[in-house]
């Protein structure tokens, strides 16, 4: 079985309706996960911490879409369903 890895990062937006980073160099790494379960969990975590700031926003990156683009895989395969 192939890992599927997920980074998951975030940072202040230039303006909410867009996503573009203020600084580049300031972008939060939260880290790599092994599994979606795992990264949406630190993904959740992140975004409510930061609730109150409507320009900060994280995201979930499938890397392992990165290394082998020709495999396709859907939101719920992700999960296991």
């Amino acid at each position: 079985m192939s890992q599927r890895l997920h980074l998951v990062f975030g940072g202040e937006l230039v303006t909410p309706t867009k996503n573009v980073f203020r600084d580049v160099n300031a972008i939060h790494i939260v880290g790599m996960f092994p599994d979606y379960a795992s990264a949406f969990a630190a993904w959740k975590a992140e975004a409510q911490r930061t609730v109150d700031n409507a320009h900060m926003r994280y995201f979930i990156a499938h890397i392992h879409r990165l290394r082998d683009e020709a495999s396709a895989a859907s939101p719920t395969e992700e999960l296991g369903a």
